[in-house]
């Protein structure tokens, strides 16, 4: 049997369409919010149709002397242009973007994960420190 962190992929998002690229400040003073951004496709744009999609992100936070992670939150994105008409007949596109809020005592990772419908699953990370 695979091991599951053997499935996830990653590359330089700047090359790599489907790698989930998270915009967070580097350091947070403890007690604050921690404002995330989580996108797929912001360098080279990935497809958005209905054969070839980004179907949800999910976002974690995992603290440095932690032994799991917490998920932060799960974001679906159901519209690719399918319509009873027929595939990619629809005007509604889901961009996969999330945007999401967090506080934490102590400095860690976001980790997020993206899967395409095509290609699986992508990974990335982000480390916080939190001061």
């Amino acid at each position: 049997m695979q091991e599951l962190s053997k499935i996830f992929q990653s590359a330089d998002w700047k090359k790599e369409k489907h790698v989930p690229v998270i915009e967070a400040a580097d350091k947070v003073k403890k007690g604050e919010n921690v404002s995330i951004t989580v996108s797929v496709g912001k360098e080279i744009p990935h497809p958005n149709t209905t054969e070839h999609h980004i179907a949800w992100i999910d976002v974690y936070f995992q603290p440095s002397e932690g032994k799991f992670p917490y998920h932060i939150g799960r974001s679906e994105f159901s519209s690719h242009g399918a319509s009873t008409d027929g595939p990619n007949t629809s005007t509604i596109f889901t961009h996969p973007t999330v945007s999401l809020t967090f506080k934490a005592e102590k400095s860690g990772a976001v980790f997020a994960l993206s899967y395409c419908n095509i290609h699986g699953l992508w990974t990335n990370s982000h480390e916080i420190a939190i001061q």
